[in-house]
């Protein structure tokens, strides 16, 4: 065996050293774990909230919108022609997962006390129905269809909430333009995602009765929806998608357009690439503490170790030996310091995503308890980086074994 690995296995497993060193490497391993723990919950948090509220926003508006070029300039919704057979045409592209039409259209809800701007949103029998499901809290999601009118709509709690309005309760919507229009429509169903821009404002129906309330053509859609296999293939498709259909026109002579999530709302994954910068904050101080911590132990142990220092550099031990000495037993303590970490790191994750214990408020943060995301990957870099650190910022340290004469070591106390 190694002899410096052998003489720091020795150091490290005594257990009857009452030395005043015990408390500064027990405070040492504890910096390491403690650490480690908050890096791991850090990161399982960030990843958590950031897929969250990602899976949100894609979930009302996909990860692509293929839509009329004015659209985003103009109250009103513009209409493109989207044929059957352009809809096959996008969803045949590999990377599109799913591919689905609706049409939107500003509007008021009104009863006799209450009264409040919506966004009315019509969608087909192929739209995907399955994020509103999740997020469900009363009633039912109809089938729609763009060939009859359901006069059957889903609203979010905050409208239901604001303006005192009850499952199978019926509501006017009034639609403005040269001439008032209203419709009688039923509440079959509520949902609640917590994204407050659309809980405020989405009304779902049939894309029948939206697109006859615009007066448009049977072809015509305010856009189309692009769910994807892989969001991080977004950026490819987009340049595809970009370069299918921003150069056309339609049959109306209207141009497409094509967007990203990201594009559309700016704001919010800006916000979200901002988490990021936090978490590199917080990884910096964890492994800055830990360093400090593991040094301020390292040279308490060869201060306290000078007379073995010196009896081994009396029998011939070179300063390199000795080195290896106290960073193989340095190592040895940020790993049972990395074990604990895990342990309380991915210990804590598990607790909060499968209990919910911390709660947050919705309306500042998008979600009522805090998410979870686990990446194992990620979670052994940072373990692999700890260690690795942890034992490069001791290497400048051990040097104090070489200033160690041998003469005065032996005679130290």
């Amino acid at each position: 065996m190694n002899l410096s690995l052998f003489i720091a296995k020795r150091i490290y497993g005594s257990r009857t050293d009452k030395s005043v060193s015990r408390p500064a490497i027990s405070i040492a391993t504890l910096g390491i774990a403690i650490g480690l723990m908050v890096m791991i919950v850090s990161v399982a948090v960030v990843l958590g909230f950031k897929g969250e509220i990602k899976n949100k926003l894609t979930g009302f508006g996909a990860d692509l919108q293929i839509a009329n070029m004015e659209y985003a300039h103009n109250y009103e919704s513009l209409p493109v022609a989207v044929s059957d057979s352009l809809l096959q045409q996008i969803q045949a592209y590999p990377l599109v997962e799913h591919a689905q039409r609706y049409v939107t259209k500003p509007a008021i809800l009104k009863t006799d006390e209450q009264f409040r701007g919506i966004g009315l949103k019509g969608v087909g029998p192929e739209y995907d129905l399955s994020f509103l499901k999740k997020y469900l809290v009363e009633g039912e999601i109809p089938v729609y269809s763009d060939t009859a009118a359901s006069n059957k709509i889903v609203i979010s709690r905050t409208i239901a909430r604001e303006m005192m309005l009850k499952l199978n309760e019926k509501v006017y919507c009034y639609m403005m333009g040269d001439n008032v229009r209203a419709r009688r429509f039923e509440i079959v169903g509520i949902y609640e995602t917590h994204l407050a821009e659309f809980d405020a404002n989405l009304v779902l129906t049939d894309l029948y009765t939206v697109r006859r309330l615009n007066e448009w053509e049977e072809k015509q859609v305010t856009g189309v929806e692009v769910r994807l296999k892989d969001y991080g293939q977004l950026d490819e498709a987009y340049s595809h998608f970009m370069g299918e259909f921003n150069t056309r026109l339609d049959e109306y002579g209207q141009s497409y357009c094509t967007s990203t999530i990201e594009m559309l709302y700016p704001s919010l994954f800006a916000w979200l690439g901002l988490l990021d910068t936090n978490v590199w904050v917080i990884l910096v101080l964890m492994l800055a503490v830990a360093g400090f911590t593991m040094i301020s132990g390292l040279l308490i142990i060869i201060l306290e170790r000078t007379n073995m220092i010196g009896i081994l550099k009396a029998l011939g031990a070179q300063d390199r030996t000795i080195r290896s000495v106290f960073l193989n037993f340095s190592a040895m303590l940020i790993g049972k310091g990395v074990v604990w970490g895990n342990i309380l790191g991915l210990g804590l994750c598990f607790i909060q995503q499968q209990f919910g214990v911390v709660h947050l408020d919705p309306e500042t943060y998008y979600v009522d308890v805090v998410p979870i995301q686990m990446n194992w990957l990620l979670f052994l870099g940072l373990n692999v980086g700890t260690l690795v650190v942890s034992v490069l910022v001791l290497v400048g340290p051990s040097y104090l074994v070489s200033q160690i004469h041998p003469a005065k070591a032996i005679r130290f106390e």
